[in-house]
């Protein structure tokens, strides 16, 4: 995805990292958190304009993604955590209003369990509270892993197959399908393995009774990668929550990115 042209580059270290986060427009800070595999323009490049034209948006790419550089080791939940906090406080965003995607929907969970002050409000998208203990989350992250080392054009083709619905997949030509592959094969970054065995170790659970900003949990009806009723489950468990399904797969972000980015506006703009 290409970044649109008034787009931001800076670095802050945070430990051993040095985090590369994108910004986009000004007023109060919004603050986007990727998914596994994905980063800070794959993910949400597309979606800036529509939250640009009044909010400063910062989009961090946390290790594993994008430009930024860490230990290359096994990562912690709690890394993630402490990288995106430091670009919104480096980006003068804070306090801001924070959206996570899928993995980064944890980390935006926990962040805001654990650092509530600059956490204004929460929009978690197709997120979970853990994984430990789910059969089909271990299983599918596990082989996420394993063919991130062993086949990536696998990899990419099952992608394609969990993360879109099968309504979407079904307008897209042979042509358009092996293009998307293609592209996701070329384009994976190089830490999704790393991010992969930290998804097969998600645990937020005690955590999320401690949020207290205004939250909007989202799951997402057609689901193959985080099931609908994960995310119901997490809604259920952070106090005062709102809650709505949208009719997509995981990847609403590009399946319907009108109606995700109008959700969420919606939310935002009523908090």
């Amino acid at each position: 995805m290409t970044p649109i042209e008034t787009t931001r580059r800076h670095t802050v270290a945070v430990g051993d990292a040095t985090v590369s986060y994108a910004v986009d427009g000004t007023g109060p800070g919004l603050v986007l958190v990727h998914g596994t595999g994905g980063s800070a323009d794959a993910n949400w490049a597309h979606l800036v304009e529509r939250f640009a034209s009044d909010r400063t948006v910062v989009r961090p790419d946390y290790a594993g993604s994008g430009e930024t550089r860490d230990h290359g080791d096994r990562l912690e939940l709690d890394e993630l955590v402490a990288q995106v906090a430091a670009a919104a406080e480096d980006a003068g965003a804070a306090p801001f209003d924070l959206v996570g995607f899928s993995l980064g929907a944890a980390v935006a969970a926990s962040l805001a369990a654990q650092r509530p002050d600059p956490v204004r409000s929460l929009v978690l998208l197709g997120g979970f509270a853990s994984t430990t203990a789910d059969a089909r989350s271990q299983v599918q992250f596990s082989l996420w892993r394993r063919l991130f080392d062993t086949d990536r054009d696998a990899l990419a083709r099952l992608g394609v197959l969990t993360g879109f619905s099968p309504a979407f997949l079904a307008g897209m030509t042979p042509t358009e399908l092996e293009e998307a592959i293609a592209e996701s094969a070329r384009t994976m970054p190089p830490g999704t393995g790393r991010q992969a065995d930290l998804d097969l170790r998600v645990d937020i659970a005690a955590q999320l009774a401690s949020i207290s900003a205004p939250t909007l949990v989202i799951g997402q009806t057609r689901d193959h990668i985080v099931p609908v009723e994960l995310s119901r489950a997490l809604h259920a468990a952070i106090p005062g929550a709102s809650y709505a399904e949208l009719d997509t797969g995981h990847l609403g972000l590009l399946e319907q990115p009108d109606l995700v980015a109008a959700t969420i506006r919606k939310f935002l703009e009523r908090s």
